[in-house]
């Protein structure tokens, strides 16, 4: 059957056009295609790997979620290098930011002799007029330069207690630069003398915040010893030092290594200081502490550039003669030797004069034996009254016209030495004064021994034999925040605080333990403590709750009341919370109802890393990555 030619022409045309179609999606598929993997490279080449890339015919859409507005924006232009910008749709969004952290608040704060300096970042909540006011007291007419930059966040916790305590050293340290944030408060001061630097470092750490850790590091320039002495003895126990000086630690090891040789029998150390007379002190200590040896005992004493050497009773004269002789060739021309060959006492001798000093560990004092006259022994009453602090003295002394004419100064000389020590004795002699006893200070002995050098001369020989105890050193003997508690501990397990009952009235009988308590914390004043109140569960739990509020606040006024510096001190009712005993009984319930106190520790904290050791570490990386890519 023949088609017609009409037919043949639909059929040519319906053909072409389903062939063009065909042609059509193809080509555009293919185009998509080469699109997207193009616009996918140049992303990933560009470090874009979170974009999504897909294709709609002609169109480029872009999805996915940039870290930023300006990563995104990036990643647009970057795919706008591939195909026209006309064809690419961004569907791209942006993460959310988080909330702006608060700034780090602190506050540098520097004072010398010019005036006070004040540089850093405060919350605005701080009242700037009250810290310019303090500030402008303290600083007493000098200038005060107020730098200080303010943001408008909430304040941190710990803020307030950092800020008042920094204030309260800079009031107190007159050369001082004191920095200050939430956390922390670091103080770098220098002070007079070593004295000065106990002090403040004292009173500094007994005012610490506990909630804020504080970095102290206060320095004092070498004391002037004078006049600059050392005194080694060997006797039957051994070597030790009285006194001890030298210019620099390398002096100090020196002297040291050759009192080790010399037989020292227990650890000692030199007070270093500025006065020594010679270059050579370390050579002249060195020489006569070897003569002191050589002789089996004695004692040399350097009083700046002279020095005594007393050797032992006994000592053969020819050895004592050979010995001093080398010495007194070697040493240093600077120095001149006095050296004494004591002799041995006659039998029938009633024994030399005496004049004795004794203070009690009770703070009695009595003076006993020989003053020359009655001028002589109003003076050492008013001297020992004057020196020893104390209101009267148990006086047995006698009047003896023959006294040695240095005795007057010898005597006093003595009751000085006896002031040095928390109790013992001074015997005065024609030949020797010995001091003996206890003290809480541990350089009592040197100056004891520089005071007898200046005070009886270079001539003459005294012998110390004094102790360091720990417990009458007045700052040794703080007890620690754990000391404290512990002892309030011990106090309310003979007698816990009772109070009336339903009410937080004190109980009459529990009186005399909150006195005890009392006179505990007196010593505690900066230790942070919180005084818990406990019920048992009888009653409402909202009810015991207030009780125990109010019986814990009974306690502070109490305290207070005593004259008991509270302001380290927080009051805490519980309630029924934490029994320590079974509520069921009678027995069980009386122990529940308690005061407990307890230490506050202060929040752990972290170290925070400042701009400038960002930089440090970021400028060391870089030289790091750029040494290792030069050995590559």
């Amino acid at each position: 059957m023949r088609l017609s030619s009409l037919f043949i022409v639909l059929a040519t045309f319906a053909l072409a056009s389903v062939a063009s179609v065909l042609a059509a999606r193809t080509a555009v598929a293919v185009v998509e295609d080469r699109s997207v993997i193009a616009v996918r490279s140049q992303l990933d080449l560009n470090g874009y790997e979170w974009a999504n890339v897909q294709g709609d015919g002609l169109q480029v859409i872009l999805e996915g979620e940039a870290p930023d507005e300006a990563s995104r924006i990036r990643a647009v232009s970057s795919a706008g290098q591939i195909v026209d910008a006309a064809r690419i749709i961004n569907g791209m969004d942006v993460t959310a930011t988080t909330q702006i952290a608060a700034p780090r608040f602190s506050i540098e704060m520097l004072r010398n002799d010019s005036g006070v300096s004040l540089i850093g970042l405060v919350p605005a909540a701080v009242d700037r007029d009250a810290i310019s006011e303090r500030i402008t007291v303290l600083a007493d007419g000098s200038a005060v330069t107020d730098l200080l930059e303010t943001a408008d966040y909430p304040v941190p916790d710990g803020w307030s207690e950092a800020l008042s305590f920094g204030l309260r050293a800079l009031g107190e340290l007159p050369r001082s630069k004191i920095s200050v944030d939430a956390e922390r408060v670091a103080i770098t001061a220098t002070s007079d003398s070593p004295e000065q630097k106990r002090t403040f470092e004292n009173s500094l750490s007994r005012r610490r915040p506990g909630n804020v850790r504080v970095e102290l590091n206060i320095s004092a320039p070498r004391p002037v010893i004078t006049p600059f002495t050392l005194r080694y003895t060997i006797d039957e126990t051994g070597g030790h030092f009285d006194s001890c000086s030298a210019d620099t630690q390398e002096t100090a090891d020196r002297i040291l290594a050759a009192a080790r040789s010399a037989g020292l029998n227990a650890d000692a150390n030199c007070t270093l200081g500025l006065g020594a007379p010679s270059k050579t002190w370390a050579e002249a200590a060195e020489m006569s502490i070897a003569s002191i040896s050589e002789l089996g005992g004695g004692s040399v004493t350097f009083s700046d550039a002279d020095i005594t050497l007393i050797a032992p009773e006994g000592t053969a004269q020819g050895l004592f003669d050979r010995v001093v002789g080398e010495l007194e060739n070697e040493l240093p021309p600077v120095f001149a030797v006095f050296a004494v060959l004591p002799e041995a006492p006659d039998a029938d001798d009633q024994g030399p004069p005496e004049f004795t000093a004794i203070r009690s560990p009770e703070g009695l004092v009595q003076l006993r034996g020989r003053v020359k006259d009655d001028l002589m022994n109003t003076a050492a009453e008013n001297y020992a009254k004057a020196r020893l602090r104390i209101s009267d003295v148990t006086m047995g002394t006698r009047l003896d016209g023959d006294l040695p004419a240095n005795w007057s100064v010898r005597v006093l000389a003595g009751i000085e030495a006896l002031a040095e020590l928390s109790n013992g004795a001074v015997v005065v002699q024609p030949d020797v004064v010995t001091v003996r006893g206890n003290t809480g200070n541990q350089g009592a002995t040197a100056k004891i021994s520089q005071l007898l050098s200046e005070k009886l001369g270079e001539a003459e020989d005294f012998r110390i034999d004094v102790k360091y105890v720990e417990q009458l050193d007045p700052i040794a003997a703080l007890p620690s925040p754990e000391e404290c508690i512990e002892q309030i501990q011990a106090a309310t397990s003979n007698a816990k605080i009772t109070f009336e009952p339903g009410s937080a009235n004190i109980d009459a009988g529990a009186r005399s333990t909150v006195d005890q308590i009392a006179e505990i914390l007196q010593r505690c004043t900066s230790t942070k403590i919180e005084i818990a109140g406990y019920t048992d569960s009888q009653g409402r739990e909202v009810m015991n709750q207030q009780l125990s509020q109010q019986r814990a606040e009974a306690v502070l006024t109490a305290l207070r009341a005593r004259r008991v510096p509270t302001s380290a001190f927080t009051a805490i009712g519980y309630g029924e919370e934490s029994p320590i005993a079974d509520n069921e009984t009678e027995d069980g319930r009386e122990a529940n109802r308690r005061i407990e106190f307890k230490l506050i520790q202060p929040a752990p904290t972290e170290e925070t890393t400042t701009a400038l050791e960002e930089l440090e570490n970021a400028s060391e990386a870089e030289e790091s990555d750029t040494t290792s890519d030069e050995q590559n």
